[in-house]
């Protein structure tokens, strides 16, 4: 039986602005240049907007913060911040908002100016009073040790991890907007800088510049705008811990939990998804979502990546834009799933374009491997 909020909402606008370096721009002006960029593209005006949905890494408080900026007065917002998958739970907390009747037009934005404004890879994953006599060095050390776990315990190599990167910058040579192209090989990715062992520079996301924004309404409005809608079809969060010391186990993060809920809401099975998004802070990251998410067995992550298979061309399309690896990663990676997967379902992908995408999967990642939402996105053959 259909969940009763699946398909009753859809994203008719996205944008994003300032992907890799966008110097001489605050944050919020980036944030307000994708909003823009997100309006025109559905065809409306900053006054249609009378909801507002967002998280950031530089305003304590980011919905007040956006309104003012944007000169606008909504009539329902929320500021909710679980990191980097924030904004795959926006997806949700916005949709039961308009299915509510609570607003009509809804805004789901991000938007930072990091690489530019420091250029150094830093988190609001802080290290909490139990770890800071070890010196970590967050957000990596935590998931260095999250890799050496998944290491010791099922063998995953510095090879197979070196593959999730190199599968990352080839869907990357093929989007323009890709902020890292060119030649990467397994052996570059292990011959890079080690950052914290077992991870270099190439197992690491990308620091860079850039904003996205989406623009929701009810899906009986949907097909009233210029192109074409992409309908939510579900989304489940799970969190277990803040900090890395109090994860039960390394190797299995609250995807497991997440993804069976989010698979159930939106009614569709694994052989139904087309384009897998996952939040790749780190070449493990993709590893263990894939295992938590069930396209493969705990412990096999590392050989399912291997010989291209998640790469152009392989048997599972995952993080066509180049992911946070190659593509783009702002502080907070989750607003550029959505865009990329709506890109995807709209056939708007250029020359990395998949034959066929009508079920998008998106994984955001919060934290230290901490906050986990899954969502589907889907086109109206999905529905």
């Amino acid at each position: 039986m259909a969940h009763p909020i699946r398909g009753k909402t859809a994203i008719v606008g996205m944008a994003t602005a300032g992907v890799g370096e966008a110097p001489g721009f605050s944050a919020i002006e980036l944030l307000g240049q994708a909003t823009m960029g997100a309006l025109d593209d559905a065809g409306l005006k900053l006054s249609d907007i009378d909801s507002v949905f967002a998280a950031t890494s530089g305003h304590a408080f980011p919905t007040m913060s956006v309104v003012e900026y944007l000169g606008i007065r909504p009539k329902y917002f929320d500021a909710t911040n679980v990191g980097g998958s924030s904004f795959e739970l926006h997806l949700l907390q916005a949709s039961l908002a308009i299915e509510a009747g609570l607003c009509e037009v809804a805004l789901i934005c991000y938007g930072s100016n990091q690489r530019t404004a420091g250029g150094r890879l830093v988190s609001m994953s802080e290290p909490q009073w139990h770890e800071t006599a070890y010196n970590p060095r967050h957000p990596i050390t935590a998931y260095a040790l999250a890799t050496s776990r998944h290491m010791y315990q099922y063998g995953t190599t510095r090879e197979q991890l070196a593959d999730v990167a190199v599968a990352a910058r080839q869907w990357a040579n093929l989007n323009p907007e890709a902020f890292a192209r060119g030649p990467l090989t397994r052996a570059d990715v292990l011959g890079k800088r080690m950052v914290s062992d077992p991870l270099t520079s190439g197992d690491c996301c990308l620091v860079t510049d850039g904003a996205a924004a989406c623009i929701l309404v009810s899906a009986r409005r949907a097909k009233d705008f210029p192109n074409k809608p992409v309908y939510f079809l579900g989304s489940a969060g799970a969190n277990w811990h803040r900090s890395i010391v109090a994860m039960p186990d390394l190797t299995v993060t609250a995807a497991s939990d997440s993804g069976p809920r989010a698979f159930e809401m939106a009614g569709v099975s694994h052989s139904d998804v087309d384009l897998v998004m996952v939040y790749d802070a780190f070449t493990i990251n993709t590893i263990l979502f894939l295992e938590d998410l069930g396209f493969c067995p705990k412990g096999e992550g590392g050989r399912f990546v291997e010989n291209g298979r998640i790469a152009p061309g392989g048997e599972l399309a995952v993080n066509t834009n180049g992911g946070g690896l190659s593509c783009v990663h702002p502080g907070m990676y989750g607003m550029f799933l959505i865009a990329e997967s709506v890109a995807q379902i709209r056939g708007e992908a250029g020359e990395r374009q998949l034959a066929n995408c009508d079920i998008a999967l998106l994984h955001g990642n919060g934290g230290t491997l901490s906050s986990q939402v899954t969502a589907f996105l889907g086109s109206e053959n999905a529905l």
